[in-house]
């Protein structure tokens, strides 16, 4: 039995509903004597979400019936009590049936009459539950004894435990093949993954032969393309473990599994609406390295040409989005900078002298293309910022290190004006910042789109073709990026 957390979320955007209409619609009678005279509530899941769909008020015998012509999309509904709690319910083909319920055990004393498929839901539920009592106390018992063979003894019982519920698991799913119930319980079963392939020794010929086994099988016993398994609770886990835990997690390895789940769907326009909206909101906020390029391709194949549901100016806001995210993916070739670079001398100078401090017209023009280096790193950053107060001067005390290691550091200042001037040369006097390239636009700050600077700092790290292989990053990964990309230079090399 569990508290209502969730319901007060009823309308998101992401989910639009098209009930078939039905001769028959439906007729589900509920009957809940301590409840008369009180209004229950009918209503679904929708992946982790739940949404009303009907009301009743019993009557002084605790009897009512949601009843409507339109029929119910199949799934996992709810009936939510005036108690703030509430008891879960399959619906399938057969919309008229009975269910009887008293509130001291809503597990135990549900009864159903007409429908299959919430008797053996209900079965199921009370297997598990009474099963998991036993073994939760063999599993005391296991862990107060001190003898291996009563402990072994236990392990043996638990098993058994275990093969009973598989058992009778087996049975249903083999019995009910027509049932919804029955879809429903294959989804939760994971997939019976094979032994390492081996030779004639024992020795395991191929180490990922488990881990490609398990990604290829995944979705076995999980079809979401069912509608139906879309309003469950079970959804939503599949598919963000599947994303998150399964597939190797870089843009191409992502890009390419999405594409065959979107493309499987995609003439389901309920199931496609909910798998878009929910990878695209989970790589558009995503803050791991890379994963931007996979908003940059779930955008342009699929919800630009396809997001019917989004308005023109979302789209049109959605374009820009891309078009300046899309030049500075990693692996791209970095766009080039047009900036003025003034000397460490200037700095030293322009301590003491407070006209040179204000001077903004200083320096001599700087091409970022033209910078010669194994590794560039790219530092955009102001000075009254408070994060870069931090991050800058860590990025120098790196720099020290991987300057021998063929890397330069390009600091790019970002406010400009005689006030940005005189803030500047005061950080980089104060913090000794003279050994590397010192840089700024006094005149334009196109870079920020160009680079996608929307805060500070933003550090990049560039290859010797001016390759982006990082971005987004702290000051102190800048050193293991620069470490890997040395290590897999003379791999390959090798």
């Amino acid at each position: 039995m569990a508290k209502l957390s969730k319901f007060a979320v009823l309308f998101v955007g992401i989910a639009l509903f098209s009930y078939s209409l039905h001769a028959q619609g439906y007729d589900i009678k509920i009957k809940i004597p301590a409840l008369k005279d009180s209004t229950v509530l009918l209503g679904h899941h929708f992946a982790s979400l739940l949404y009303p769909d009907d009301t009743v008020k019993l009557d002084k015998k605790g009897m009512g019936s949601f009843k409507r012509t339109k029929k119910l999309p199949g799934g996992m509904y709810f009936v939510f009590l005036p108690t703030k709690k509430y008891f879960d319910i399959l619906i399938g083909d057969n919309q008229s049936f009975t269910i009887t319920a008293d509130t001291t055990d809503f597990l135990k004393t549900t009864k159903f009459t007409g429908s299959p498929n919430n008797q053996l839901f209900y079965e199921y539920q009370n297997l598990l539950t009474d099963n998991r009592a036993k073994a939760d106390k063999l599993i005391e018992r296991k862990k107060k004894s001190t003898s291996a063979q009563q402990k072994d003894s236990i392990t043996k019982a638990i098993d058994k435990i275990n093969q009973e519920v598989m058992g009778n698991t087996r049975k249903w799913l083999s019995d009910n093949p027509s049932l919804f119930f029955t879809t429903f319980l294959k989804s939760l079963q994971d997939v019976d993954i094979p032994d390492f392939p081996r030779d004639a020794k024992g020795n395991i010929l191929d180490s990922a032969f488990q881990w490609r086994y398990f990604k290829t099988h995944y979705f076995d016993n999980f079809n979401y393309a069912d509608n139906r398994l879309l309003r469950t609770p079970v959804y939503e886990q599949k598919i963000k473990y599947f994303i998150e835990k399964v597939i190797p997690q870089t843009p191409d390895s992502i890009n390419k599994e999405l594409d065959i789940i979107l493309d499987k769907v995609k003439g389901n326009e309920e199931v496609f609406r909910y798998l878009l909206v929910t990878f695209f909101k989970q790589y558009a906020n995503s803050q791991v390295m890379g994963q931007d390029a996979v908003f940059v391709h779930l955008s342009e194949k699929y919800y630009i040409p396809s997001a019917t549901w989004a308005s023109k100016d979302d789209l049109e806001k959605l374009k820009k989005e891309v078009a300046k995210k899309k030049p500075n993916l990693i692996g791209q070739t970095a766009p080039n900078l047009s900036l003025v670079e003034v000397s460490p001398d200037h700095f030293m100078i322009a301590k003491t002298d407070t006209a040179l401090k204000s001077n903004p017209y200083v320096g001599n023009p700087l091409n970022l293309k033209d910078i010669q280096a194994k590794f560039l790193v790219v530092a955009f950053w102001e000075a009254d910022c408070g994060h870069c107060k931090k991050a800058i001067p860590a990025l120098h005390e790196v720099y020290q290190r991987i300057k021998n290691k063929g890397a330069k550091v390009l600091a790019i200042h970002m406010i400009s004006s005689v006030e940005g001037k005189r803030k500047w040369i005061d950080f980089v006097n104060e913090n000794n910042m003279y050994d590397w390239i010192n840089a700024w636009s006094p005149y334009n700050h196109d870079y920020k789109d160009s680079y996608d600077v929307y805060s500070t700092p933003v550090i990049y790290v560039l290859d010797e073709n001016k390759t982006i292989v990082a971005k987004r990053i702290g000051a102190e990964q800048v050193e293991e990026v620069i470490d890997f990309e040395l290590k897999k230079a003379a791999k390959t090399k090798k």
